[in-house]
């Protein structure tokens, strides 16, 4: 990946119509959020979207699905023995519980949805993640900072899905202990957020 002719992907926010709405908090309530967007140099204002739009995308849906909070530590600790058996019997169970989800949070299952949801799923639990376009090539990137075995885990589980929905393409992924790539052709034109 030749980083002078990559580009980030572009999450354009048109520019929506805004509405003036008046809330009741306690005060306490209002001074932590006073404090976080001070400590993350944003104002209050920011912050309330961030917190909305994250609802919004991610947690309205956690409880529905079945999602619940695991510490990191755990995770690291149970990937540490998996084989290539356990983490393809991993992806197996996945996928048709991604597919489920995507259908239940999108509307429909594609892979501009799939894409999206997964990107909802890596901001939600705070994992960093990028898409970047070079050319027809996008780069999936996802850093983990869970193990090899989760880096191999996420490999396949994206290699899967990628394949279900563009069986003759060719996908390609770089592997570290805390970080994957993968990349596919899709066209310059793809945009997971337009469908």
């Amino acid at each position: 990946m030749d980083v002078s002719t990559v580009k980030r992907k572009p999450h354009i926010h048109n520019k929506e119509k805004t509405k003036t709405v008046t809330f009741r908090l306690p005060e306490k309530l209002l001074e932590e959020l006073e404090t976080e967007a001070m400590q993350r140099e944003i104002s209050q204002n920011v912050l309330a979207k961030q917190i909305l739009e994250k609802f919004i995308q991610w947690d309205r849906f956690s409880d529905k699905i079945g999602m619940i909070p695991v510490p990191k530590g755990i995770l690291t600790s149970l990937g540490i023995d998996l084989d290539s058996k356990d983490v393809n019997m991993i992806v197996d169970v996945l996928k048709p519980i991604i597919k489920d989800n995507v259908m239940f949070m999108k509307g429909k299952y594609d892979l501009k949805r799939c894409i999206e949801t997964l990107e909802d799923y890596m901001r939600a639990s705070g994992m960093k993640s990028d898409h970047r376009v070079e050319g027809s090539l996008h780069h999936f990137i996802i850093q983990h900072g869970l193990g090899m075995n989760w880096s191999l885990l996420t490999e396949q589980l994206l290699k899967e899905i990628f394949h279900e929905f563009l069986p003759n393409q060719n996908v390609k992924a770089q592997t570290t202990e805390t970080t994957v790539i993968v990349t596919i052709s899709l066209g310059a034109d793809f945009n997971e957020h337009e469908y």
